[in-house]
């Protein structure tokens, strides 16, 4: 790779990599018994559920972060700077969603909390 020249591989990867969170955020088909014994209809994602894997994803990615950051700060040669800050990159735009969201959370509660009977 020349330099000024664009790695397309890499941001092939990136897109594949994109893709592949999509598809795992996505609920897969099929019934899902919730606590009473029934089964929910197919698509259906239990909001608790899908929040607490939204935020363990979030958490994953901060701590494999942070772990390449380590490496990188320590001497790793498999480690590149680049590779590095994509990982911080994804990691505070990750923390940036869940923030968002978290206030979006709050906005809607404070607007039904503040509807009228």
């Amino acid at each position: 790779m020349s330099i000024g020249a664009i790695d397309t591989s890499r941001i092939e990867a990136m897109v594949a990599q994109l893709r592949a969170a999509a598809a795992q955020a996505t609920p897969a088909g099929g019934a899902v018994a919730d606590t009473a014994g029934t089964a929910k209809a197919a698509g259906a994602v239990d909001f608790s559920s899908a929040l607490k894997s939204s935020l363990d994803q979030v958490n994953r990615v901060q701590s494999d972060a942070q772990k390449q950051a380590q490496r990188f700060a320590l001497g790793d040669g498999s480690v590149s700077l680049s590779d590095t800050m994509i990982s911080l990159q994804k990691s505070s735009i990750a923390m940036q969603q869940t923030i968002q969201v978290r206030n979006k959370l709050v906005q809607a509660y404070q607007d039904i909390m503040n509807m009228g009977i």
